[in-house]
């Protein structure tokens, strides 16, 4: 499995690092990144770099390069890089899939403006047109019709067809572990629209995306209130999966269900490719603080994915 480090003024490489360092099972794991950039943070940090740990060494960065916490171009390429490489051997067959750690979005755009994100990324590079973004603690997934646009954007966006989208991918994912994933579809409006009260995306295109799926033997339903069905599903356990219509529906209550735990995965793509579900971090970088069990959790959901 590939793990690409990350932006290297953030707490990516250190945390695999010190995951590493911390007798995690390195075995059957190769980061992707700059060797002297580890070897140097392994100094910063007061740690050896372990010598069972794999490293495809990009050479992008050297020692004179590193900038914890600090914004750098050259850092935000070099990320993107590691990025592309990773893929292209997952789409060859060589790693049987990707965990990605933090990129910095600012960095990237400074060297590729038109960078959006790690999914946008790799659904490019794998040409995968339907892609979606969940994000899941374990018992629960939420997947999500839009993500990375402006809320004007994502209301745009709530179309029947892509919600069936959505569904089908949640459908699919979950199905690999579960015989009939429980999926609830949230409404885009408040009250889920409460019949046309608060607007009409709900009824004319959320409804009939949940009324097709049902058609095909999927077990969703909805649109549900997005204030209650977190509830329902996390107290009541009556849902597996929650399809949300935008970025903060379902980013919102993930992070505080499991920001520590929670592990993002690219839907709809012909490789496997999960996440940490954080970001750079660039005021804790390379302090030897950042937690390193996102990673653990991120790389196991992979390997469930993978049949491991």
């Amino acid at each position: 499995m590939a793990i690409t480090m990350g932006d290297a003024s953030g707490v990516g490489p250190e945390i695999v690092l010190r995951w590493a360092a911390g007798g995690a099972a390195t075995d059957g794991v190769v980061v992707y990144g700059d060797a002297a950039i580890l070897a140097h943070g392994a100094g910063l940090l007061g740690i050896e770099v372990p010598a069972a740990l794999e490293v495809v060494d990009l050479g992008l960065l050297g020692a004179g390069d590193h900038r914890p916490g600090q914004l750098d171009a050259k850092a935000g390429a070099a990320a993107r890089a590691y990025v592309e490489r990773a893929t292209a051997d997952a789409l060859s067959g060589t790693v049987a899939g990707i965990v990605t750690m933090p990129m910095n979005k600012e960095a990237t755009q400074l060297s590729d403006p038109g960078f959006v994100g790690h999914t946008e990324l790799i659904a490019a590079l794998c040409g995968a047109p339907r892609v979606s973004m969940m994000l899941t603690n374990g018992p629960l997934a939420v997947t999500h019709v839009s993500t990375h646009c402006s809320l004007r954007e994502a209301i745009e966006r709530v179309r029947a067809e892509r919600v069936l989208d959505v569904i089908h991918l949640t459908n699919d994912a979950l199905a690999r572990f579960l015989a009939a994933p429980r999926i609830a579809v949230c409404g885009l409006n408040p009250h889920a629209g409460e019949h046309g009260l608060f607007g009409n995306e709900d009824a004319e295109h959320i409804a009939p995306a949940i009324a097709a799926a049902i058609a095909e033997g999927i077990d969703a339903s909805g649109p549900h209130p997005a204030d209650t069905v977190f509830f329902q599903a996390v107290h009541r356990q009556r849902y597996d999966a929650i399809v949300c219509m935008y970025h903060d529906q379902g980013h919102g209550p993930m992070k505080l269900l499991a920001f520590d735990t929670g592990v993002n995965v690219t839907l709809g793509l012909p490789i496997i490719r999960t996440s940490v579900d954080h970001g750079t971090a660039f005021d804790i970088a390379w302090q030897g603080v950042a937690f390193t069990e996102s990673l653990d959790h991120a790389l196991a959901y992979a390997r469930k994915l993978a049949g491991h």
